[in-house]
């Protein structure tokens, strides 16, 4: 029962549809409210596409679930770098909290990690306090080097959470991609004493597969680490799932 009170804080509860409206954001919220309520418990955030930050800011105003946005031509990442950090500019001044960024994979898979490196800290820059997240789209990385280098990267230029995917492509989130990102965070902890996030996303749609990313981070990374600042799920369908468990054993 902890162990799925704790998967349901983690949550970033996410609507990413080419479909979106405000109306729809704003019942996608208040629905997200309402769940918390009835549980007892708050989900990390509610992740949503630029337009829609300052409608969904405006009804989780007060509740602790933070507002995240995806950005920098998300999910291609295929913009020039001044209307990236444009973008980021708007949803921050929207009111977004957290900022899901994606990277340019081809550069990773060329590698022009200099580039990269400083795509995201320019990036890191405008979020000043708020959570960066750095999608590296492991799916289309594909080897163990270029998801290693790709997260390595991201660390260095100062994500606060490292994430599997967009999950707008074929392959998501897979526990083989998973097990090298969270190597690469562990080797970071005993470098440099310092924690970074990791976030799964991409095709998890089930409680079952929520708790292998959970188990493997705990794992890998310590007991501690299994919460809100440290652990994420990126999820749609998901969320009603665990919501529905929770209920039936309050």
């Amino acid at each position: 029962m902890d162990d799925l009170r704790t998967l349901f804080s983690c949550i970033d509860h996410t609507t990413l549809n080419s479909t979106d409206t405000e109306s729809s954001v704003e019942q996608f919220c208040q629905e997200t409210l309402r769940m918390c309520e009835t549980v007892d418990e708050k989900v990390a955030a509610v992740c949503v596409y630029p337009p829609f930050v300052a409608k969904a800011a405006e009804v989780l105003k007060g509740s602790g679930i933070a507002v995240a946005a995806v950005a920098c031509g998300f999910p291609s990442g295929q913009m020039p770098l001044r209307l990236k950090l444009e973008e980021v500019k708007y949803v921050l001044d929207q009111g977004a909290s957290e900022v899901d960024m994606v990277i340019s994979r081809g550069d990773v898979v060329e590698g022009n990690l200099v580039k990269v490196f400083d795509e995201i800290a320019a990036v890191r820059e405008y979020c000043f306090s708020q959570k960066l997240k750095v999608i590296i789209e492991t799916g289309e990385l594909k080897t163990e080097a270029n998801i290693t280098a790709a997260s390595q990267t991201a660390i260095a230029a100062g994500a606060d959470f490292i994430k599997t995917s967009t999950g707008k492509i074929p392959v998501g989130a897979t526990i083989e991609a998973a097990e090298i990102m969270l190597k690469v965070l562990t080797n970071n902890i005993e470098i440099s004493k310092k924690t970074i996030g990791f976030k799964a996303s991409g095709g998890i749609s089930t409680i079952e597969q929520a708790m292998e990313y959970a188990d493997l981070t705990r794992l890998l990374m310590g007991e501690q680490c299994f919460n809100k600042q440290y652990f994420r799920i990126g999820a749609s369908r998901l969320t009603s799932k665990v919501f529905e468990l929770l209920k039936q054993k309050n």
